[in-house]
């Protein structure tokens, strides 16, 4: 049995904890749980029998656990990642892994030194119509990749503890929260750009809500947008449009479909994905399925129980993703204006 112990059970922590009540029947079971609020603690906790805690801190130094998983606010992940990581437990991270490069050179040092398994939470690499992409630009499916569209809009979130999404020292603001995403995606299937611009709009305090990038490649281009301060019945999409030489492939997640192919012989192809995982524990919020959390988390908890290297959404990988959001800020005049 690989035990969990659960740092943070709001909105990300419970779609965590339905992902690993899924996953009980492959003998993976949450045994700890912590959070500041005792009533979301108790209640993920109930759902597996598991001991609670208030602060995480005590949870990794006193469970009896295997893995701990941090789905705390951004700003708190690297303390916590570090103790757990020293404490010489399999670590997941949510994303985005940091905030700052004294954070990322730490985190770094500190798998370095410890050698613990550590993943991330760059969710998308495991999507289906996402994983779906990669599998065809790297079969060449359709010949040469040639531009992309990538963009990930949604309402203004308003789960967030103590409002924390919307304090941009503790979230990054869209920028890293929502955007870091698809600049992960983007860099999976083509690697780090040569070139990058970037422009940003601002709410009335200066602060992102809104930004586009604009990345240059040898042979190819694309451009990526995510925003999140649309009214309240705006509904979240996630999209993408590749060229290939020979077709063109269109994702929109609000539509039916999801995922179009339009060769450039004529007609249209609607690829088979492998079925998501649906389930009665699914929470809602911005997805339809536990989908790609259910993939990532399975597929992280089966390579601490088999020793086997954790390659798809590396710590490393995901400091890197990081970098490139930070220098898009910068060149989109800073997080915050006075």
């Amino acid at each position: 049995m690989l035990k969990i112990g659960l740092i943070g059970a709001g909105y990300m922590g419970g779609m965590h904890t339905a992902c690993y009540q899924a996953l009980m029947e492959e003998d993976v079971k949450v045994t700890a749980v912590a959070d500041l609020r005792p009533e979301y603690a108790k209640a993920a906790a109930e759902k597996f029998s598991a001991q609670t805690y208030g602060e995480g801190m005590d949870l990794i130094e006193q469970a009896d656990v295997d893995v701990i998983d941090i789905c705390l606010p951004t700003y708190l992940h690297t303390k916590y990642a570090v103790a757990a990581m020293k404490k010489g437990r399999a670590v997941f991270i949510e994303k985005p892994v940091c905030l700052r490069p004294d954070e990322m050179d730490l985190l770094l040092a500190t798998q370095q030194e410890t050698a613990v398994p550590v993943m991330v939470g760059q969710c998308i690499r495991l999507w289906s119509e996402y994983a779906w992409l990669k599998e065809a630009m790297e079969n060449q499916t359709y010949g040469a990749f040639r531009s992309g569209v990538f963009k990930r809009i949604s309402p203004l979130p308003g789960w967030a503890w103590e409002n924390w999404l919307h304090r941009p020292e503790c979230s990054g603001t869209v920028a890293l929260d929502m955007h870091v995403h698809d600049v992960d995606y983007v860099r999976y299937l083509l690697g780090d750009p040569l070139e990058v611009t970037a422009r940003a709009a601002r709410d009335s305090q200066g602060v992102i809500q809104q930004i586009f990038a604009t990345y240059g490649y040898e042979n190819a281009a694309v451009t990526v947008e995510a925003c999140w301060d649309y009214p309240d019945a705006f509904p979240f999409t996630m999209e993408y449009r590749v060229k290939f030489d020979e077709a063109t492939v269109v994702f929109d997640s609000s539509a039916t479909p999801s995922l179009a192919v339009y060769p450039k012989t004529g007609g249209r192809i609607i690829p088979e994905l492998d079925k998501e995982f649906e389930s009665e524990n699914d929470i809602g919020g911005n997805i339809s399925s536990l989908g790609g959390y259910y993939n990532e988390l399975r597929y992280f908890t089966q390579g601490v129980k088999n020793h086997t290297p954790l390659t798809a959404a590396t710590l490393e990988e995901a400091v890197r993703s990081v970098r490139l959001v930070l220098q898009e800020i910068e060149l989109a005049g800073g997080m915050r204006r006075p």
